[in-house]
């Protein structure tokens, strides 16, 4: 039997809520669509084995040729220095933005870092302590590293970040809508956490660790990108392996097809476990390679590290 009820014109209508179960579905059929649409407009660089063969390949062939004092001093200019660990202190941040402010004008031939990152619960110490000029203030936000928690929090720590003075956010995806192919809630997440960066760049970390085969990691990479991140990174370097040269290969390959479909250039982060000059010069040459010099900025390419700096410095003599 159809339900009616009298409306306030005093007519008999259906119930409102006939068929919205069909509605709904097809609804998110439509939005399903959607993703899988722009999923098939890249093709995958290869199986997970032909595409460790590649960056091998890729790796012996021209390494060596970017493992110069020019590039590292390069490189040094694309660090996130960053702390991210649970003795951080208001003192050990300030310490650590010292020394980026007293490499300051030292050495005139090497840029300093590109920013500092921090939790955001000492953006507001960096932003007292550092006279460096041109060095953003990063900051982890949205639940940072497991980014399980609700989507409300997320959007107010970025913006409480942003408005103690951070420059750059970095945030995980949210994977367990990844896993299940909640597509739409993890690419509406992402929206409302950019829309509250307001001026701020937006770095989507995709943990590529736990992602592991090159198809996820293709797919999370084109699900960030559409959701207006400036940049794609990793790793967390927390509770899954960091960066990987494979990974930045897959992530490197989508950001070049998304500038071809788009006309925009995004970024890349690589991070994780990236400590020596050796390490960094790995992902510069990919970097270099699948995407061309124009990427080599700090606008379009970092390594977020921590002891990275230190051996740089060490290997260029201060």
């Amino acid at each position: 039997m159809e339900h009616s009820h009298n409306c306030q014109c005093g007519h008999n209508h259906p119930h409102e809520h006939e068929g919205w179960e069909e509605r709904a579905e097809e609804f998110s059929k439509i939005n399903a669509d959607k993703y899988h649409e722009a999923f098939g407009k890249y093709d995958l660089p290869g199986s997970d084995e032909t595409v460790s063969s590649e960056v091998k390949k890729l790796l012996e062939e021209h390494a060596a040729e970017n493992f110069t004092p020019d590039v590292l001093k390069e490189i040094h200019g694309f660090i996130d220095l960053t702390s991210l660990t649970s003795l951080d202190t208001k003192e050990s941040i300030w310490k650590m933005t010292e020394t980026v402010n007293d490499f300051e004008g030292t050495r005139p031939d090497v840029p300093n870092v590109a920013s500092i990152c921090v939790y955001p619960l000492f953006v507001e110490t960096v932003k007292q302590a550092l006279t460096a000029q041109e060095v953003n203030i990063a900051s982890v936000s949205g639940g940072f590293p497991a980014s399980q928690t609700f989507s409300e929090i997320k959007i107010a720590e970025t913006a409480m970040c942003v408005m103690l003075g951070a420059d750059e956010i970095d945030v995980v995806m949210n994977l367990g809508y990844f896993m299940e192919e909640n597509y739409e809630d993890l690419c509406d997440e992402l929206d409302e956490i950019k829309e509250s960066c307001r001026e701020a760049k937006l770095k989507v970390i995709l943990e590529t660790g736990a992602l592991a085969t090159v198809e996820n990691i293709q797919k999370a990479s084109i699900l960030a990108l559409y959701s207006n991140a400036d940049f794609i990174k990793t790793s967390t370097g927390k509770g899954y392996p960091g960066a990987t040269p494979e990974a930045a290969y897959v992530m490197c390959h989508v950001l070049r097809k998304y500038y071809e479909l788009t006309g925009k250039k995004r970024g890349i982060k690589v991070s994780g476990g990236i400590r020596t000059a050796e390490d960094a010069v790995k992902y510069y040459t990919i970097v270099k390679e699948v995407l061309g010099k124009e990427w080599l900025t700090k606008d379009l390419f970092r390594i977020g590290a921590s002891s990275l700096v230190g051996d740089i410095e060490h290997r260029l003599g201060k």
